[in-house]
């Protein structure tokens, strides 16, 4: 397809079908979750001069090795439905937490082996934000992604990337990624 013809769905896209694209950019460090879905795409705006776009997102934490690719990935995906012009600034306040995430996004973790952050305050708010477990006299209980067994122990508070934790299952036995609440 030529750059002509390409350029030409840009003024006719919508924020609904902005999004729509972005929800097939996946995150490369979990690759079965779109960035949409991780809740770090916090804004699409038109610009009105260019007719391009600008993506907003929020990384899951600022020092996330994945920035350049995750913005490189949305310039691209937007690009390939004809948008001639791609922003993505990134905004780091407020920070991201595991709150924005949609349920669409927590299940893709599960499915993948990852389990989700714990949603333990009423309407979905994470009153965890930290782990410090070993000062709280409540401990969260994670449940094993593979077999839902809530018999699971801390290995390591590092996972395989700083946003997850290692846990066993004292069911299945399997280590899983638990991706940390923040």
């Amino acid at each position: 397809m030529s750059a002509a013809l390409l350029n030409v769905a840009a003024p006719h896209a919508t924020r609904e079908m902005v999004l729509e694209w972005l929800g097939e950019v996946m995150d490369p460090e979990v690759p079965v979750v779109s960035v949409v879905d991780l809740g770090i795409v916090r804004d699409v705006q038109q610009q009105a001069e260019t007719l391009g776009w600008v993506v907003t997102v929020t990384p899951t934490y600022s020092g996330c090795p994945a920035t350049e690719v995750i913005a490189d990935s949305i310039r691209e995906a937007l690009q390939a439905h004809g948008v001639g012009e791609v922003q993505v600034r990134t905004q780091l306040s407020p920070a991201w937490t595991t709150d924005w995430m949609t349920p669409k996004g927590r299940e893709a973790l599960r499915g993948y082996g990852i389990a989700p952050p714990v949603l333990r305050a009423p309407g979905g708010a994470n009153s965890q934000v930290i782990d410090i477990t070993a000062l709280m006299p409540h401990r969260s209980t994670v449940p094993c992604p593979r077999c839902a067994s809530r018999k699971t122990r801390l290995l390591s508070q590092f996972g395989s990337t700083a946003c997850k934790a290692l846990y066993q299952c004292s069911d299945c036995l399997e280590p899983f990624d638990y991706f940390k609440p923040h």
